[in-house]
């Protein structure tokens, strides 16, 4: 597993939410999810999963017929990773800016304002 995040293109996100959610996964297990959201064929899940292990962003376990693929990096880290460099590029480094906009762009119900405040009480009790 590489130090370095690397950015998946959101073809190869797909795939790796995938992974994130089943686990190791043949292409076959992997087409199967995504189809149920979008039309794609086994070869090009296939060939973008190939890609996948030369970019670092899966590996695969070649030791039986069928091979097995599993994301290299953890879920957290990319989500950091992207939601990081979103941050910098749109909100100027602002979490405060992110977190507004993103709350209030969509309808936000009442159970996730109070997962969103007790996370903040949690962290100010943390940090305190």
């Amino acid at each position: 597993m590489s130090n370095a995040p690397i950015r998946p293109s959101d073809g190869e996100l797909a795939i790796l939410r995938v992974l994130w959610n089943r686990g190791p996964s043949t292409v076959r297990d992997v087409l199967t999810e995504l189809s149920k959201d979008r039309d794609m064929g086994y070869t090009t899940v296939m060939k973008l999963m190939q890609i996948m292990v030369v970019k670092g962003l899966v590996v695969r376990d070649e030791s039986a017929r069928t091979h097995i693929y599993q994301a290299a990096q953890e879920e957290e880290r990319t989500q950091s990773f992207l939601l990081k460099e979103l941050m910098d590029k749109a909100f100027d480094g602002s979490a405060a800016s992110l977190v507004m906009r993103a709350i209030s762009s969509t309808k936000a119900d009442e159970r996730e304002l109070a997962e969103i405040q007790a996370f903040l009480k949690r962290l100010r009790k943390e940090r305190s």
